[in-house]
């Protein structure tokens, strides 16, 4: 049986999904701070929180884990600056917490959920795993000091883990069972599907002129069902191997913000509306990752390499969401 640590949320509801879909037995942990019940449908479920070692202890001792994915943090960039308290414990504290009692009940399988915030500034594109550590924010640090954590974990105990930095997720289970929902919502595509259904009156480009071909920047979006199968392949990886590692997740091919709310366009019918604003601080031009190794090491490959097959799913999603949320 698989724990999935957050697994009412975005990814963790997508992993848990496929993992059942493939005859995996999990249980969900999830304090639907963030997350939503609506989107737990598969395995057992327990609401608790990390910081509740009690609970923790008795989870491994009750059910039969042999391994744990662990999907449940804080993600809002600019929360963590303005409240990095909430982050250290959340993301980072939390986590020791679980990681201990992994340890006390001898579970040895980790894959954690990491973020490629933890590189900083890109010095080189395409991103590869070796390129020097510098998070910029309080998030990115949450989720390298969990980083540097695993490593000593692996070091001193029978402790074996895989941490998956991703780049941008985006798209949904194309069968609409679960999707993206946040509140509130940050993320590129989803703001745009908001506009297009008159959510929002529009959407904003932050920065016309940075050095790329049309002045927006440039980002790397990666299927959500095409992490989902990287973690699985993660899980096989350690069960086989019982040996650590770090990989990239990404699509391997950038889009800008023009070309993404273009497609959203074309894929939706609707004329968007958007509004050029100054540049964010931090936001680099180009963030571009390089899943060579996983695909090496892995066996995984990205299924969803066109933008407009990921925002299409997105939006068959998106439209089920608020029609549903329209008639509470």
């Amino acid at each position: 049986m698989i724990l999935i640590v957050g697994g009412a949320g975005y990814i963790g509801s997508h992993v848990n999904k496929v993992l059942n879909e493939k005859g995996y037995d999990t249980l969900i942990l999830d304090n639907f701070s963030y997350g939503h019940q609506e989107l737990v449908q598969w395995g057992e479920v327990v609401e608790g929180d990390l910081g509740d070692g009690e609970l923790l202890d008795r989870i491994f001792q009750e059910y039969p884990i042999t391994g744990v994915m662990h999907f449940a943090a804080f993600t809002y960039v600019g929360e963590s600056v303005t409240h990095p308290a909430k982050y250290y414990h959340n993301n980072t504290s939390n986590t020791l917490n679980l990681l201990r009692s992994m340890i006390k009940n001898k579970v040895r399988n980790f894959i954690f959920s990491s973020t490629c915030a933890v590189y900083g500034f890109p010095e080189k594109i395409p991103l590869t795993e070796d390129h020097p550590l510098d998070p910029i924010n309080p998030y990115g640090r949450s989720k390298l000091m969990v980083e540097q954590m695993l490593h000593d974990f692996s070091q001193a105990y029978d402790f074996n883990y895989i941490s998956l930095r991703y780049f941008n997720a985006a798209g949904c289970d194309p069968e609409i069972e679960t999707g993206e929902w946040h509140e509130p919502e940050t993320h590129l595509i989803p703001l745009i599907l908001d506009a297009a259904r008159g959510i929002r009156d529009k959407v904003s480009i932050f920065g016309t002129d940075y050095p790329t071909p049309d002045g927006t920047c440039i980002r790397d979006y990666i299927h959500v069902l095409d992490l989902a199968s990287a973690h699985i392949k993660a899980m096989e990886y350690l069960e086989k191997n019982n040996k650590s590692q770090i990989f990239n997740l990404g699509n391997g091919q950038g889009f800008s913000v023009r070309e993404v709310i273009e497609c959203c366009r074309k894929v939706t019918g609707k004329n968007i509306q958007a509004v050029d604003e100054d540049r964010r601080p931090g936001d680099p031009p180009v963030l571009l990752g390089s899943s060579k190794k996983a695909k090496e090491l892995l066996d995984w490959k990205v299924e969803w390499v066109e933008l407009e097959d990921i925002i299409t799913s997105a939006w068959k999603w998106h439209e089920k969401l608020y029609q549903e949320l329209k008639t509470r």
